[in-house]
């Protein structure tokens, strides 16, 4: 069940790895309301061996990433226009799973599968015994006895999209990128980490086809009424804050902390917008960029905030490479090619400012939000081959001729090594330099 993305990461990503003699430990356990995060392929995760079976170059990792992406970004835009069917890229194979997985275990007696984390969906998704393809990995609600299927009278029935009555359960069909999801709703108890949320809701799949839909199935950290922040309030407050590790850590972990304890007390921070078109959506304010010292030219309309055409900055760990409108990535493009002289300029797929036998000559890249800048060293803006030879600027532009020409996606890559901190009664999201592998 897992996909391309999953091999090209690995290829890439353990390739970056190979001077790191160390093994990982797998050992760690969760504990309180803190659970390790795991990478799809990490040593440690049930599916690093279909990483093995795909060797592909650098060069065609890269590309299946960006074709992720592509797929990525069509589906949040998808959420932004409140559209439950998105087009599937074409060529290559396109998917958009999720990369980052945490320990769930379900019904009584407790069930564990390994759920992917997605900060811009709100229900949780779980491949039930029976279900038609989906992995070997599934729950099986008939050895549960707190399992319970809600009736189509039930008030969640109104939260799902396209919800069905054939039955006695309440029905409902979704698409998440290249899968058409049927599921049927149903509660029964979650445990994470030493936690456990009585009478969740959440969507028993029955039938999926497509290679998106995560092998295990899926937890929504967005804030619709089904998400785990609203399903768990009294819990959580409505607070989470995740470290993902650098794709150069040997065993690819990080950390999820739900709840408000334990969190970072000095952190900065910038508010969180509301878009009421697709509120799960981590909305924030973006005002400028920062390359090595100087605040390239852009024009405000870039990063203006329009909840009626989806414009505006979002924070996602599903997408993994940041995507900038046009007119904010050609500022930052360019004048990483002005600070590289006359060096040849080539490009890899989407990413169109690379050079070979040249390090980019840029120390940092600062975004500037509200009341918060974020400035990244280069391992956070620069991919570069396993050999070294080769580096690219590790953004993109997002497409243009649809919603997607909008909107700014702060990504996983960019993202990594970094404490980002969701504080929804507060609307506030913070980030902080952290070492989290």
């Amino acid at each position: 069940m897992m996909n391309a993305l999953f091999f090209s990461l690995a290829i890439l990503f353990f390739s970056s790895a190979q001077g790191l003699l160390q093994s990982p430990s797998c050992d760690v356990t969760d504990h309180g309301s803190n659970l390790q995060v795991l990478h799809v392929n990490s040593p440690c995760s049930p599916f690093k061996t279909a990483a093995a079976a795909a060797p592909l170059s650098w060069e065609d990792s890269v590309l299946q990433m960006q074709s992720n992406d592509k797929s990525r970004l069509q589906y949040l835009s998808s959420l932004v226009a409140g559209r439950s069917v998105v087009p599937i890229a074409s060529g290559r194979a396109v998917t958009q799973n999720p990369t980052y997985v945490v320990r769930a275990k379900i019904g009584t007696p407790a069930q564990t599968l390994f759920v992917a984390v997605d900060t811009s969906n709100d229900a949780a998704w779980i491949p039930c015994s029976g279900c038609v393809g989906c992995s070997s990995a599934t729950f099986n609600y008939a050895k549960s006895s707190s399992f319970k299927p809600l009736p189509c009278g039930a008030p969640q029935c109104n939260q799902v999209p396209n919800p069905s009555c054939g039955g006695a359960a309440c029905g409902f069909n979704v698409t998440y990128g290249s899968s058409a999801i049927s599921a049927t709703l149903a509660q029964d108890n979650i445990t994470l980490a030493a936690d456990s949320v009585h009478g969740y809701t959440f969507g028993c799949v029955r039938t999926t086809t497509g290679s998106s839909f995560p092998a295990q199935g899926l937890l929504g950290l967005g804030r619709g009424p089904l998400s785990l922040l609203s399903q768990s309030v009294s819990l959580y407050q409505s607070t989470f804050s995740y470290c993902l590790p650098s794709y150069k850590s040997v065993n690819f972990t990080g950390n999820l902390r739900l709840g408000p304890h334990s969190q970072p007390i000095r952190i900065k921070t910038t508010q969180l917008l509301r878009n009421p078109r697709r509120s799960s959506l981590y909305y924030v304010n973006l005002v400028a960029i920062r390359v090595g010292r100087k605040v390239v030219a852009i024009p405000p309309a870039a990063f203006a905030f329009d909840p009626a055409s989806g414009a505006g900055t979002v924070f996602d760990s599903g997408t993994v490479f940041t995507s900038l409108v046009r007119p904010a990535y050609v500022a930052v493009r360019d004048e990483v090619r002005r600070r590289m002289g006359n060096a040849t300029v080539t490009s890899l797929g989407g990413f169109d400012t690379c050079y070979a036998g040249a390090p980019i000559a840029v120390p940092t890249v600062t975004f500037m939000f509200a009341g918060m800048n974020v400035t990244l060293p280069q391992d956070n803006f620069v991919i570069r081959s396993s050999a070294g030879t080769t580096s690219c600027l590790a953004m993109a532009a997002a497409p243009e001729g649809n919603v997607n020409s909008v909107l700014n996606v702060i990504a996983s890559f960019q993202q990594q090594n970094h404490r980002i901190l969701i504080d929804v009664p507060n609307s506030r999201l913070g980030v902080a330099r952290e070492t989290c592998s």
